[in-house]
């Protein structure tokens, strides 16, 4: 059983049942690192380091990842579960590898799938953090009242609606979110009807279960609170202050994607431990656990847009927002059906006190030795396959992150000819520099080109979107050939010297 230390509830002693221990659980289990966190990765945000966004791409292997593995590996882990959530295992599985196949044809579906995705994200985040309320709260024998839980539910989904509101009120200004265009009119006072909400109703609710578990029994409970109201409620009283509103994907791909990782992995190796000390033989296999879900986790994520881009041609990183967006709502509608509290053996193996189950958890708690010997060739191979693939992907990006220099930008390319981030960071930085004919060959060599035209339209087209000047234009302008193929080219090249036009208008400039 987790450890123990000693609280107070009701005037009595009462020992604080911890998962992990208290530490762990506080920090990790419910966030309080929250606070540290958020203002080391906005602070390397606003800087533009480089390295942070290195380290998050690093950090997906084994943790990001691996979270959405915990998921299948709980679902698809035995048969009883498989044939129990067949709904979700079976025909959810294939209608979502449906919608993938549907995006990588007609990529226009992506700026939908991706909405979906990071709109609901934020409430798969807040679910959690309630459900994990409750969890210590009932462990500890402090389980709310029907009023109380209610009004928890109501604060937890009104610091949700806080977030919705702020990434559907107006115009999007991400190509990949649509928003609903909801009235600013509207937004502003129905903010502060929600912050009166989340602090008043649960404010108090939260208090009284504090009133009742006592000073250490309540610390689990507050801090997820807390956790809740500095994730959603923080930055929406930052907005009415006058500050910058946080775009919608900083929820889904930034810190907060990474502590919401952390979190689960902390919560499922609790729940595979106890699962484990349930079965006759008690045989609680960390690493193996630990090695299951970040093979699993880079089996979902890398392979198919690498697959996608060299044998089908699509572009990579539309290919990696799709898969994106795809797991993660799969992995939404999937984990919101096998973590419910309501169910007996959940709760019996997260809430259920019992002598016998703590000592098969002490003995399960021991690790025991990974079965690697009974690896066949073939799973070693696929095993040193994928890890291959994820250490080529990593040296990708780090290539492509490195976007003053053009020998990495171009050996980023040379690794995925079809990844357009990393061919635009090279063109862009060439137009910098000047080097116009460079920029001509690097879309050259794009094997997406149907034609030479093609490419020099979509050399025109990163002028347009590196917002190069009259010098970059004017020399794009001679490299183009005056031919029927390339009218697309001029009419872009056009289109750019009237913007431009425009702009030095508008600043007073000639």
């Amino acid at each position: 059983m987790g450890q123990g230390t000693t609280g107070r509830q009701d005037g009595l002693d009462t020992e604080v049942r911890w998962l992990h221990g208290p530490w762990l659980d506080l920090v990790v289990g419910c966030a309080a690192w929250s606070a540290p966190l958020i203002l080391l990765a906005d602070g390397a945000s606003q800087a533009g380091t480089r390295a942070w966004g290195v380290a998050f791409y690093a950090l997906a292997l084994v943790l990001n990842y691996p979270h959405y593995m915990a998921t299948v590996h709980r679902a698809y882990g035995q048969s009883r579960e498989r044939d129990r959530y067949r709904a979700f295992t079976v025909h959810l599985t294939l209608l979502f590898a449906a919608v993938a196949v549907a995006a990588h044809a007609w990529p226009l579906l992506l700026p939908w799938i991706f909405t979906l995705y990071v709109t609901w994200s934020p409430w798969h985040y807040t679910g959690q953090n309630f459900g994990l309320l409750m969890l210590f709260a009932r462990r500890n024998g402090t389980a709310p009242s029907a009023r109380e839980r209610w009004a928890l539910y109501t604060a937890f989904a009104s610091s949700y609606l806080l977030f919705f509101l702020s990434a559907h009120t107006g115009i999007s200004g991400d190509p990949l979110v649509i928003s609903l265009g909801l009235p600013a009119w509207l937004a502003a006072p129905a903010r502060l009807v929600l912050l009166g909400v989340f602090a008043g109703v649960g404010g108090v609710a939260v208090l009284r279960i504090a009133r009742r578990a006592g000073p250490q029994a309540a610390a689990a409970p507050l801090t997820l609170f807390l956790t809740q109201g500095l994730w959603f409620v923080l930055p929406s009283v930052q907005a009415l202050l006058g500050g910058a509103q946080a775009p919608a994907t900083r929820y889904s791909t930034g810190i907060l994607a990474v502590m919401h990782s952390a979190q689960y992995l902390w919560i499922t190796s609790h729940y595979a431990r106890k699962e484990a000390a349930s079965r006759a033989e008690g045989a609680w296999r960390p690493w193996s656990y630990a090695g299951i879900l970040v093979l699993g986790g880079i089996a979902l994520f890398v392979p198919t847009p690498w697959v996608a881009s060299y044998l089908l041609g699509m572009e990579f990183t539309t290919s990696v927002l799709i898969v994106s967006a795809v797991v993660n709502l799969h992995h939404f509608m999937l984990d919101g059906a096998i973590w419910k509290l309501r169910d007996h053996r959940v709760a019996s193996l997260l809430i259920g006190h019992g002598r016998r189950l703590a000592g098969a958890l002490e003995s399960a708690a021991r690790p025991r030795p990974s079965r690697l010997g009974s690896w066949n060739p073939v799973t070693v191979l696929a095993v040193a396959a994928l890890l291959l693939l994820a250490g080529v992907d990593q040296l990708r990006f780090v290539l492509a992150s490195r976007v003053d220099d053009a020998s990495a930008l171009a050996r980023a390319t040379a690794l995925n000819p079809h990844d357009g981030a990393a061919r635009f960071r090279h063109a862009r930085l060439l137009l910098q520099q000047g080097q116009y004919e460079d920029v001509l060959e690097v879309y050259q060599a794009d094997p997406s080109n149907a034609s030479e035209a093609e490419a020099m339209t979509k050399v025109v087209l990163a002028a347009v979107q590196a917002d190069a000047g009259p010098e970059a234009l004017e020399r794009l302008g001679h490299l183009l050939p005056a031919t029927p193929e390339a009218r697309d080219a001029h009419r872009h090249l056009a289109q750019a010297w009237a913007a431009l036009a425009y702009r030095l208008d508008r600043d007073g400039s000639h």
